[in-house]
């Protein structure tokens, strides 16, 4: 062999172990690499590179949903939640086929044959998209993958983790979440957790606010606008892009189409529809019974009372709310039951199913008589009164002090404090008070935008009238109907359970009642001349009002009643004890601290609208006082019952069924021919119906309560300040402000018969009793008795 051959055989020889050593290179470089990955991931895995959550978050990965609160005849009232989450529970047999089908068409085709990562998919989006710049090329991502980023994505600082560790993150999440859930499970999951906007968080929300629906009731293309959304919510918002969300939703059609979940008819029929919503936004001052769904808010994360939290003024308010603890079950529900995991629980966030008694029906019917009333005749007659006087909507009486009545009301303005926080001297606050600003402010044909000060726009809404309106289940306590004002948005004080005014003649018969039970009789007389009695402190108290024609003829007690006869009270009065009749007001249910004096027979006692309407029910239930019942059970996230009879109606024997007979006669003697006659005459009732007007000095208050065998209810009409009010008392009296609301209320319900009302419902009778019976009983005498227990507490 020459020197020329050996040396082209070297060459070979050399070329091909350099062959073999990049081949071996190349080898090792592959192995180091895939060893690389595999500790990589490893190290993601457990934690050491990136966040990675651990097994319980993985077990566990939404934590959070917002409590339902449903009305007794099945209507979602409202949810409890953290701000911008308002996500509700929706298991996967809730859901509609076409959701899960859109779904998987359009985001994962391959979803039922990978384990969380689709590699064909993957390889895909990076040749097409990464290499060649497509922008059609498709993405990677699986619904696992999708579902790891919106569960475990947190922002990051770090540049490097954000650039080459979110994607492998997610890729090692996606496989975990296989390993511990079903397909089923995931796809549940990824549509509980997406946020389509307007405070619709998850799937079930979504289907509410954009179609007023539940997820199960979901149409094709419903279905398909809500999955189509999930590409980017913002961009394919269906509200403000129409056009644009159409074009995304036939997308999903279509990918339905090419995976064989429609038809070509289907989607040909489809794609042409205009895109519909039934667009509901989430907002709890929106929506039925607000006032209703705010006090059981408060009601049930009340903490338990620490005297030391209340102020020297506020002792009495400590020792409702002590008693409350103590004796409700519904006052600090959350704060009193534990979970299984030994926490209590959250309104907010554990998902809770609170079942409430109120009919949504009768609510939208109580709402929309106090709407009415109010907004068609009482407030432009109120407003025609006030026209063109310097101190509206004030009374003559503080003319001069309106400036102060103002700035008093500014004072506990939220501006005023946020202001005072930020360390204003008051000059600056009152500066910033008297400078205009734009805004909205309430009227009866819709919220207006306007430019106002703010000082101008508390005395502009101080001129509207408020009220309040609760209807019960005579028998059992439930609450039907709950109004607690004229629009939660505006005006957030709640006067049925918050709020407490004056009662004027409704609490005249708890003072009857008293009477009856003392041996008396509708039938007996007395002499009408005026009356005058004598205070502990020697003081004499005459009562005003008496009809002059009638001095010197004997009246009866019904009478007295039947039209609200001051004299006729005072008579009664002075039989009786001021201690007795404050003993008789506490077995009513009326709480708070009671001044045992003479006056308080005409009504001076504050008192809510929930306290007289439940004291009314032991009239037409025999005597028996039912309790307010607002919620009949509780569930968790998953339909378990975890509070009932803690629940359960309460009921409290106030009088005997002999006074029941004689009261029940008097009351509606009021209806039938005394002062409520006009609940017959202008809106048609004819049910057996008692009732009682009442109006406090100066017209600063109208009630009405009303009560047929089935239902009790009251209401209160005035103004936020008791001295804004009409100065005719034809026009400020209960009968003008409150009863109207009552009798809308009334011809409403009994024109539904879906409800159950009739007007043929008639009052239990008592056997042997007679309205003329007079029963064995002592009169009562004027000596102090030893203070009851809730007296003890307020001293």
């Amino acid at each position: 062999m020459d020197e020329k051959e050996k040396t082209t055989k070297n060459k070979k020889t050399k070329k091909k172990r350099n062959a073999k050593r990049i081949v071996k290179a190349l080898w090792v470089l592959f192995a180091c690499f895939i060893g690389a990955l595999i500790v990589i991931f490893s190290l993601i895995s457990a934690g050491a590179i990136g966040y990675m959550p651990d097994v319980e978050e993985l077990e566990n990965p939404i934590d959070k949903y917002a409590s339902q609160v449903y009305s007794s005849d099945g209507v979602l009232l409202g949810t409890y939640s953290l701000a911008k989450n308002n996500r509700i529970y929706s298991s996967y047999e809730d859901l509609s086929p076409y959701l899960v089908q859109a779904l998987i068409a359009t985001e994962d085709a391959r979803y039922y044959s990978h384990s969380g990562i689709d590699a064909y998919a993957l390889l895909r989006a990076v040749v097409k998209r990464g290499i060649l710049m497509q922008e059609s090329g498709g993405g990677g991502s699986t619904i696992p993958q999708q579902l790891a980023k919106l569960l475990y994505s947190p922002p990051s600082e770090n540049w490097v983790e954000r650039v080459f560790l979110r994607k492998p993150i997610e890729w090692v999440i996606a496989v975990k979440l296989e390993r511990y859930y079903t397909k089923e499970e995931i796809v549940n999951l990824y549509l509980n957790q997406f946020d389509f906007l307007y405070n619709a968080v998850g799937i079930q929300s979504a289907a509410q606010v954009y179609f007023n629906k539940a997820p199960k009731d979901l149409n094709i293309e419903e279905a398909a606008t809500l999955i189509g959304m999930c590409k980017n919510p913002s961009y394919f918002n269906p509200r403000r892009y129409p056009d644009r969300t159409k074009g995304r939703r036939n997308v999903v059609l279509e990918q339905m189409y090419k995976n064989d979940y429609l038809t070509e008819q289907q989607y040909d029929s489809l794609k042409q529809k205009d895109l519909t919503l039934d667009f509901k936004r989430v907002d709890h001052k929106d929506g039925l019974a607000p006032y209703f769904r705010e006090y059981l808010r408060m009601a049930m994360t009340a903490k338990k009372p620490d005297k030391a939290n209340y102020a020297s003024w506020q002792m009495e308010q400590y020792a409702l709310d002590s008693i409350n603890w103590i004796t409700n079950p519904l006052y600090g529900w959350c704060n009193k039951n534990k979970k299984p995991d030994g926490s209590f629980y959250n309104l907010s966030t554990d998902g809770l199913k609170l079942y409430t008694t109120i009919d949504s029906r009768m609510q939208q019917y109580a709402e929309e008589a106090m709407a009415e009333h109010l907004s068609k005749e009482l407030q432009p007659d109120f407003d025609k009164e006030k026209k063109g006087r310097a101190y509206a909507p004030f009374s003559y009486s503080v003319a001069k002090e309106v400036d102060t009545l103002i700035y008093r009301a500014m004072k506990v303005t939220d501006r005023y404090r946020g202001l005072k926080k930020e360390g204003m001297s008051e000059k600056e606050i009152y500066q910033i008070f008297k400078k205009p600003v734009d805004m909205k402010v309430f009227s009866w044909k819709g919220e207006v935008d306007t430019t106002m000060t703010p000082w101008d726009s508390i005395r502009y809404h101080k001129g509207f009238l408020r009220s309040g309106f609760m209807a019960m289940d005579t028998r059992n306590g439930n609450v039907k109907a709950y109004v607690g004002g004229i629009d939660f948005k505006f005006f957030q004080y709640d006067m049925v359970n918050m709020g407490r005014r004056q009662v004027g003649s409704t609490i005249k018969p708890y003072l009857y009642t008293l009477s009856m039970e003392s041996g008396m009789t509708p039938c007996d007389q007395m002499l009408y001349v005026p009356q005058t009695l004598v205070t502990e402190s020697g003081r004499e108290w005459t009562p005003r009002g008496g009809r002059a024609s009638k001095f010197g003829e004997m009246v009866t007690i019904k009478w007295g009643l039947q039209n609200s006869d001051n004299l006729v009270t005072a008579y009664l009065m002075g039989r009786t004890s001021p201690y007795a009749f404050a003993r008789m007001l506490h077995s009513f249910g009326i709480t708070g601290k009671i001044d045992p004096v003479v006056s308080m027979a005409l009504g001076t006692h504050d008192v809510s609208v929930a306290e007289m309407v439940a004291a009314y029910t032991s009239f037409a239930n025999k005597g028996i006082r039912a309790n307010p019942v607002y919620v009949t059970h509780i569930e968790d996230t998953y339909g378990n019952i975890i509070a009932d009879v803690a629940f359960s109606p309460r009921m409290d024997e106030v009088f005997s069924e002999g006074t029941y007979v004689k009261m029940l006669d008097m009351l509606r003697g009021v209806i039938d021919g005394g002062t409520g006659g006009r609940i017959r005459r202008n809106y048609g009732i004819t049910v057996p119906m008692g009732g009682k007007t009442g109006t406090t000095q100066n017209n600063s208050d109208g009630w009405f309560m009303g009560f047929t065998p089935r239902l009790s209810t009251g209401c209160w009409v005035g103004g936020e300040d008791r001295s804004i009010h009409f100065d005719r008392t034809s026009d400020g009296q209960g009968a003008s402000m409150a009863l109207p609301v009552v009798g809308l209320f009334f011809k409403k319900v009994f024109a539904d018969k879906s409800l159950g009302y009739s007007q043929t419902d008639k009052f239990a009778s008592i056997p042997g009793y007679g309205v003329c019976d007079r029963e064995g009983g002592d009169e009562l005498v004027p000596d102090a008795p030893p203070p009851t227990q809730i007296d003890d507490m307020f001293k």
